[in-house]
């Protein structure tokens, strides 16, 4: 397949169905400018219409510096305020597109996430972090506020209280903390990162496609809900794949003693 080209983001694909995506603005910490976040909504916008043969994407950083320092401030240096509202819009609508992304997006934490970073990890589906990553949402020191997301999914992630705690008082913290209080799945040494991420995400391309698919809108919906709504939610998902393909692959892959071959039908 031909991949897109995108300014800021370098994509490649790694083996047949596993994307790896990465914020390509080494210089400045693949700080977030108003390219990038149109670059990260037409990202998340082309795999949600039509991701072709990907079942998993990871997004890492370029370079050896860390994942992302959050909006570029130096672009926002002197902006205007409407032009900061259409920055902020655009960054919005692009927070949005990942969160309703259908396939699966490792992040892989190569060093520093703060601000837009980090919220860009926890918009993923789950994080992989190298062993010296940091974080933080730092935006009360510059007279705003976390404005994609992180509001929401930190509390998600840790807990309310301590995330009351670390963005009032701006905190950052370690990859081992974040590892300890369940927003960081895996810890990894950095040369090892990309290598278990991309383990992961070809184990995750390797099951039906559909089924993943299901299952992700099911825990993200269902979370909302109460647990009767979010069962009947979760049955409603299940019936989807009754009558695919995949789900008779799957049944007769395993009663041949064989890998089942999904197509995503």
């Amino acid at each position: 397949m031909t991949l897109p080209n995108y300014a800021t983001i370098a994509v490649e694909l790694h083996g047949e169905h596993v994307l790896i995506a990465r914020l390509n603005r080494p210089e400045v910490l693949n700080a977030i400018n108003t390219q990038m976040g149109h670059d990260l909504l037409a990202l998340w916008t082309w795999l949600t219409v039509d991701a072709g043969p990907v079942r998993c994407v990871v997004l890492t950083g370029a370079g050896d510096r860390g994942f992302c320092a959050g909006g570029d401030l130096k672009e926002r240096n002197g902006m205007s305020n409407e032009a900061w509202r259409l920055q902020h819009e655009l960054f919005e609508r692009g927070a949005v597109a990942l969160w309703d992304c259908p396939v699966p997006v490792i992040a892989a934490v190569n060093g520093a996430a703060f601000g837009g970073g980090l919220e860009t990890a926890l918009s993923c589906d789950f994080i992989y972090a190298a062993t010296h990553a940091r974080f933080a949402l730092t935006e009360v020191r510059l007279g705003i506020m976390p404005g994609a997301g992180g509001t929401q999914t930190l509390p998600r992630a840790v807990g309310v209280r301590r995330a009351k705690e670390l963005i009032y008082a701006a905190r950052p913290f370690s990859a081992e903390e974040a590892k300890r209080w369940g927003m960081v799945n895996e810890l990894c040494a950095p040369a090892d990162l990309m290598a278990r991420a991309l383990a992961t995400a070809q184990a995750i391309a390797e099951n039906a496609p559909m089924s993943i698919r299901q299952v992700k809108r099911a825990v993200r919906y269902g979370a909302e809900m109460d647990l009767a709504s979010a069962y009947r939610f979760e049955i409603e998902a299940y019936g989807r794949l009754v009558t695919s393909e995949d789900r008779i692959e799957g049944v007769r892959a395993f009663n041949e003693k064989r890998k089942a071959n999904f197509k995503g039908h």
